[in-house]
């Protein structure tokens, strides 16, 4: 499970140092330009991140359903080399898969603006902004999207189905709470990336709404990847302990403050 997270945790590093580094000069600078090759390349590794995610959110419910389906063979289905595996695996299909349309969006003619509407190199605003005919694209991204998002998704849903009738079939109260914090954590994070990503892309373009589109980006590109490693560490006891000390730390600090302005 360690495993996983710290391969999570470095690809939500990587998701915003590909948007957050040229929206930060932009702001800066006041330079809101940037080359057909920089969007392209900015284009390439969010598709490349998010597909990755997409496996390695699947790869991590799977190892869910190994430990609480299988416990007693979880040490040997998920050794160092399966774990490895699995991530390298994630990785790969995820710079692979997005390679095609990304050049056949590189390929594009944008005739009449080249203002991007956007904060960054979005596929929907680049095909939108296009004067040429891109039903091949949206066929293509539809195609790859079912294949990877879709196919996905069935996984860890499938992951899910039996993790949860497992749970179920606990006798003891302690042990389904035991099993299920296991998991919420994972199933958190699944629930916000699918419903933000799914919603986005699983569309045509023609029903692409811009500023609706820059609220879920902000999701999905900032605070998801923000949010990721407090839903994980919350499960941690000593982290719970440290939060609550700061929060009763708080209080009280507001409580002293309120009765020594009462005169």
């Amino acid at each position: 499970m360690y495993f996983f997270l710290r391969c999570l945790s470095f690809l939500d590093i990587s998701y915003s140092s590909v948007i957050q580094p040229k929206l930060l000069s932009i702001l800066l600078t006041g330079d809101g330009t940037i080359s057909h090759a920089g969007c392209i390349t900015q284009l390439y590794f969010f598709m490349c991140l998010t597909c990755t995610e997409f496996i390695l959110l699947t790869a991590m419910g799977y190892d869910r359903y190994v430990a609480i389906c299988d416990p007693l063979h979880y040490p040997l289905l998920m050794n160092k080399q399966s774990c490895f595996l699995l991530a390298a695996l994630s990785w790969i299909i995820g710079f692979l898969d997005p390679m095609a349309h990304t050049i056949v969006i590189s390929q594009l003619p944008f005739c009449a603006s080249r203002i991007i509407s956007h904060f960054y190199c979005d596929y929907s605003i680049l095909v939108k902004l296009s004067c040429a005919d891109t039903m091949l694209i949206e066929t293509m991204s539809l195609i790859f999207g079912f294949l990877v998002g879709f196919t996905t998704f069935s996984l860890t849903l499938t992951s899910y189905f039996y993790i949860i009738s497992t749970i179920l079939r606990i006798s003891s109260a302690h042990g389904r709470k035991k099993a299920f914090s296991t998991c919420v954590s994972h199933l958190t994070v699944v629930t916000l990336f699918y419903g933000t990503v799914l919603i986005m892309y699983m569309r045509p373009t023609s029903q692409y709404s811009t500023s609706l589109g820059k609220s879920f980006s902000v999701l999905y590109t900032v605070l998801i990847p923000m949010l990721n490693p407090l839903i994980y560490t919350l499960r941690n006891q000593d982290v719970k302990k440290s939060l609550r000390k700061i929060i009763d730390h708080q209080i009280l600090w507001t409580h002293n403050e309120h009765c020594s302005a009462v005169p």
